[in-house]
């Protein structure tokens, strides 16, 4: 059962502790990308050999394939792919950015371009569950962006093939190729390249503890979006909320996974026990209710607070991945929120619309990193070059501030790349 923690009266350590997978597998996984370094596609069979039990006669999944995928789905549920896409695209739109160019000073042109990484890869996890939505959130922005290779890598299921949901959302969003392969193998693959799968200059998408790992190793080769921890919800309601609703959304992230973590903070008590009550009564109903139940009896909080204003500090101290915000007026406090990844308005916006359907972005920051990280966005998938311009008129203004600016340093080289353009003695 949800513990209800009175907030003031229990250690702050042990309302903001944060489940934490402490599974060590940096030696597993620093193996698994040798090896694919080393062996290619090679490693790649063995590694499905191993672990989805058979390797799939071709790595990539063809255009054909992709088709069918579509034409096989129930057209309803393609319509809806379809209208989530044109949702996702429509909000992601407002986020594509303009190059710059500066000439306000005489003989000064300065700017900024901002051009596309050219090849992204995008993880889209399979095994407990299939998630077409993730493959719209990754591969949209990562268009609008101008990406020119968008490059796709999933884990089969046990019968050697991707999810078809997952093939047919892929053709939706416009992803450029496919492959049959998933964990730390595929993040090595695209970071790396093997004969098949190209090497990319950007990986983003969520995955398990391995994927996680893989894709802190081959940092720096490549560049990330995210190191992805469990998923988390916390919503902040006061005592008018509707207590099925409240647990219902809980629920809603404690199925993810074990890990997962869901928390009520309210200023309530009644509305507390209300909650606390629901979620028994809910948690049956749910097909994935073992996973449901261990992760609301380890990792999930109801917090009751004084008011909104302390429930509203606690939030941001916690900075969770997903906030809702239940009560009459919220975009009174929306100014409040300093921490957090996505925030749902009101009464009537449980999270799960952001996964699917609404359009801004579900890849969010976990773990308290929304203090300082940022929702999966077309800047994630853009680099920016500066350039700078001077006549020798311009240098020759400010020749003498750079010169003097360059000696406190201690830089005297610097210093001279200036000043020997105007001496006249080197001629």
């Amino acid at each position: 059962m949800i513990r209800i923690y009175p907030y003031g009266q229990v250690p702050d350590e042990e309302i903001f502790a944060r489940v934490q997978d402490d599974r060590d597998v940096s030696g597993i996984v620093a193996d698994i990308i040798a090896r694919v370094r080393a062996q290619g596609d090679k490693a790649l069979a063995a590694y499905a050999e191993q672990f989805d039990g058979a390797a799939p006669e071709r790595l990539e999944v063809t255009e054909a394939e992709l088709d069918a995928a579509v034409a096989a789905l129930d057209p309803e549920f393609v319509e809806i792919l379809r209208q989530a896409a044109a949702n996702i695209e429509a909000f992601h739109k407002h986020q594509v950015r303009s190059s710059f160019v500066v000439t306000d000073q005489p003989g000064v042109v300065m700017g900024q371009k901002v051009m596309p990484i050219e090849k992204v890869g995008l993880y889209v996890p399979g095994g407990t569950a299939a998630y077409p939505s993730s493959v719209l959130m990754n591969c949209i922005p990562a268009k609008l962006a101008g990406c020119r290779e968008i490059v796709m890598v999933s884990p089969p299921t046990c019968g050697g093939d991707i999810n078809p949901v997952i093939l047919a959302a892929a053709r939706i969003a416009g992803v450029h190729r496919v492959f049959r392969t998933g964990g730390a193998q595929a993040v090595a693959a695209l970071a790396y390249g093997t004969e098949s799968v190209p090497r990319v200059d950007k990986i983003v998408g969520p995955g398990n503890a391995f994927v996680a790992e893989a894709k802190r190793q081959v940092f720096g080769q490549v560049a990330i979006d995210m190191i992805a921890g469990p998923s988390e919800i916390l919503v902040v309601a006061d005592g008018k909320s509707d207590p099925a609703a409240v647990a219902a959304d809980l629920l809603s992230q404690a199925e993810h996974d074990k890990l997962a973590s869901a928390v009520l903070v309210t200023d309530s008590e009644t509305l507390a026990k209300a909650v606390q009550a629901e979620i028994e009564r809910q948690l049956p109903l749910l097909e994935r209710q073992e996973i449901a139940r261990a992760s609301i009896d380890n990792n999930g909080k109801i917090i009751v607070a004084g008011d909104l204003a302390v429930a509203v500090q606690i939030a941001n101290r916690i900075a969770p991945e997903h906030l809702e915000l239940c009560m009459d007026n919220p975009f009174d406090w929306l100014d409040r929120i300093q921490n957090a990844g996505s925030v749902f308005m009101g009464r009537h916006c449980p999270e799960a619309l952001g996964d699917y359907f609404a359009g801004p972005n579900h890849t969010l920051p976990t773990s308290g990193t929304a203090r300082f990280s940022s929702p999966l966005s077309v800047d994630d998938f853009v680099k920016k070059t500066q350039f700078t311009y001077f006549t020798g008129d311009a240098l020759e203004r400010v020749a003498g501030k750079v010169d003097y600016f360059a000696r406190q340093e201690g830089l005297t080289a610097h210093a001279r790349s200036v000043t020997i353009r105007f001496d006249k003695t080197k001629e």
